[in-house]
């Protein structure tokens, strides 16, 4: 059986050769117009037959694949002879007829791989000269540009239709020829286990991992800088290993593009106890060194020194600097099994992080441009930068600080003799001036805001969309928004996007079936929703329209509104699917075991956890994708659905707003379906009209195509934050 399949095999790959070199032979002309069709042809198949040789073992084969070899070449041969053949293809022909021995064909083996090099490049040739053709016959996408506020630089905004860059058929990953060629899951019990199969992990921990190095090579099309710039990001999370939110999605994404327009980038990261270590590629030990730390000793304030260890290695295609107390330390700092709320104090460990972020980029001496801070949790880092760092003090002397707001929800309250964990006292800090909360003015204690000092402090801020930063600064943002007033000369948004080699539905190795737009995009999007319906013991139904849920479960994302669209879809007669968990997910567990049980519902699943491969696989199968943000600074999950082919539900705030087009306002370049209100009929007229086109079959597909054409990456993004450094 073996033998048999392996023969196939190389049947098939024979004839793929085959196929591609005759294609070269009917475009002379993009090669010189010197070489012939049969010469190409007989360096395809003697090509092949060396690589399979060595594939086997030693070149090897039972009597029955010799003969089936033989066969296909005789009838390769007499294809041949039709053309005029030169002499080289005569003398190979000769030496693969059936009464040549092993060594006669290993010796020709050595004769053909000059000319097996040679193929190869006349292969990517064809390639390349098969792309330039087709993009030739494509039209130049137009983009529609939007001001960033407050700045000179511009934010491309793409319409629906998308940015033409990306839209030619590729290679699918996998791609099945009849759905008996998938293995189909077994549905899961209520515990998560397989039917009959008690204690095994579920399906989607049992699908293939995507490979790293596959995902993110340099694909040699974007534009090199000529005046590289040295950046060091500093944050608490990092996609795809160390991620909780978005955060992590935009540090990895915009770290890479900056990677891959030719910056030097780093990204500093805390080493958690719960990240694994195998999934770090090229691991290592960078160096030890001490890192002042504050504390309290009988009833005194001293500083001691906490000896830390900084590793190098890769991570998303980023390099990283992870660092943690050292092992000898005994410090609880960072350990865990989550990389929120561990065993640690989480405000005296971002504080440490901080300081030790800043003594690892002194003493390592590697001197950035830039140092890009995220979140609350970074926020320290350009207080402390020009207050003990700057100015001579050590060898950072030329880094500007760039600082990014990705929700105003957490604003990082702190007292002074909790800042005083980064070794510096704290009161220098809690003034007006500087990062003293107005609101805890006349309170026991005064307290700090971190987000307000690293706002003061920082030369440039931003935020991930241009209407989040209009929304604060027009009094979203709470008392944080008179902040953000009094620095607007500093503030801009930039819409944040998504990594298009991290989500990539033509090479999801996750997915049972590949597809990309313009190929097997509705056909093999139908073979992962039938995956999903089984795996979680839905209703086996195409016909039925499946709304995906992916999302923290908190009140800012519309927890009323999810559960209304839970309930509303088991009345209709469709398809819920819920990924997510939360301090807000109580009620959803219940409702997981109660009425929209396994035992009572084949309509609903409620999966209240969070799997990257599930999102995928949910992503993949969904028809539309729910996000009833009450407030959304930007929003990943609604980029991440249009790339998958799923059309988003939407309430219009924030970065949200600034992505998704209704269809039904804008039949030309809609892309999803948008509501404003946040009451339950507002959400029950969206859906409906969701579902009402896609009843239409023909107009529901051709907008499917549409979404996953549209051009949310990161380069447009890129550009503006290149620029931004550049200015500094």
């Amino acid at each position: 059986k073996d033998d048999y399949k392996e023969t196939e095999e190389e049947e098939e790959e024979e004839e793929r050769m085959r196929t591609a070199t005759t294609m070269v032979g009917a475009r002379p002309s993009r090669f010189g117009g010197s070489t012939t069709t049969t010469t190409f042809r007989a360096l395809s198949n003697d090509s092949a037959s060396e690589k399979i040789s060595r594939r086997r073992f030693g070149g090897k084969r039972t009597q029955k694949q010799r003969r089936r070899m033989e066969e296909r070449r005789g009838a390769g041969t007499m294809r041949a002879n039709k053309a005029p053949a030169s002499s080289a293809s005569s003398s190979r022909s000769s030496v693969s007829s059936s009464d040549a021995s092993r060594e006669e064909l290993l010796e020709e083996m050595e004769k053909l791989k000059k000319e097996n090099a040679t193929l190869k490049i006349l292969e990517k040739q064809l390639d390349d000269a098969i792309k330039t053709s087709r993009e030739e016959d494509e039209d130049e996408g137009d983009d529609e540009t939007v001001e960033v506020v407050k700045t000179q630089t511009t934010v491309p905004k793409k319409k629906a239709k998308g940015n033409k860059k990306g839209s030619t058929p590729g290679t699918l990953r996998t791609d099945p020829k009849s759905e008996s060629e998938i293995e189909w899951p077994l549905p899961i019990t209520a515990e998560g286990c397989p039917v009959g199969e008690e204690g095994k992990k579920p399906f989607w921990e049992m699908r293939p991992k995507n490979d790293p190095d596959q995902l993110f090579l340099d694909d040699g099309k974007t534009k090199k800088t000529n005046e590289p710039i040295k950046i060091s990001h500093v944050t608490a999370e990092l996609a795809p290993l160390a991620k909780v939110g978005g955060l992590g999605d935009v540090t990895q994404g915009l770290g890479r593009a900056m990677k891959m327009q030719g910056h030097d980038v780093q990204v500093i990261l805390p080493f958690y106890q719960s990240l694994d270590a195998n999934e770090i590629f090229n691991l290592k030990h960078v160096m030890d060194f001490d890192v002042p730390k504050g504390m309290k000793w009988d009833g005194e304030d001293i500083v001691s020194m906490m000896k830390t260890s900084a590793y190098s290695g890769n991570i998303g295609g980023c390099d990283v600097i992870l660092l943690k107390p050292h092992e000898e330390m005994n410090s609880n700092i960072f350990k865990g099994g989550a990389i929120y709320g561990g065993s640690y104090n989480e405000l005296e460990a971002y504080l440490y992080f901080s300081r030790a972020s800043l003594e690892y980029l002194d003493k390592s001496g590697r001197d950035p441009d830039v140092i890009h801070v995220h979140e609350w949790q970074t926020c320290a880092v350009p207080m402390l930068y020009w207050e003990e760092f700057s100015h001579g003090k050590t060898s950072l002397n030329k880094a500007k600080i760039v600082m990014t707001i990705h929700n105003l929800d957490n604003t990082g309250e702190c007292r002074e003799e909790e800042f005083f964990a980064t070794g510096v006292n704290g009161k220098k800090f809690n003034v007006v001036e500087k990062a003293l909360d107005e609101r805890t003015i006349g309170h026991n204690p005064e307290r700090m805001c971190l987000i307000k000092g690293g706002v003061v402090y920082a030369n440039k801020v931003t935020t991930v969309s241009p209407t989040y930063a209009k929304e604060t600064l027009d009094g979203n943002g709470g008392f944080m928004s008179q902040i953000l007033r009094a620095n607007q000369d500093k503030f801009s948004g930039v819409l944040n996007g998504i990594d298009y080699q991290l989500w990539n539905p033509a090479l999801d190795a996750t997915l049972p079936a590949n597809f990309a737009p313009g190929n097997k995009m509705i056909e093999n999007k139908r073979l992962c929703k039938k995956y999903l319906q089984i795996g979680l013991g839905l209703d086996v139904d195409e016909t039925k329209p499946l709304i995906a849920c992916i999302s923290r479960l908190v009140p800012q994302k519309g927890i009323h509104l999810i559960e209304r669209a839970v309930t509303q879809s088991e009345t209709n007669g469709n398809q819920f699917v819920l990924l997510g968990s939360g301090h807000s997910d109580g009620g959803f567990k219940r409702m997981a075991n109660e009425e929209f049980s396994q035992a009572n519902s084949t309509n609903v699943r409620l999966m209240i956890t969070y799997s990257d491969t599930l999102s995928r696989l949910m992503y993949a199968a969904a028809d539309f994708v729910l996000v009833p943000s009450m407030f959304e600074p930007c929003g990943l999950t609604q980029m991440i659905a249009m790339r998958y082919g799923a059309l988003p539900i939407v309430r219009s705030t924030g970065g949200l707003a600034d992505t998704v087009i209704d269809c039904d306002a804008d039949a030309k370049n809609g892309n999803g379906f948008v509501f404003y209100g946040v009451d339950d009929q507002s959400l029950d007229e969206c859906i409906q009209r969701a579902i009402k086109t896609f009843q239409d079959r023909k107009t529901f597909c051709e907008l499917q195509e549409r979404v996953a054409r549209v051009d949310y990456g990161w380069e447009a993004s890129g550009n503006v934050y290149a620029q931004l450094y550049e200015s500094l």
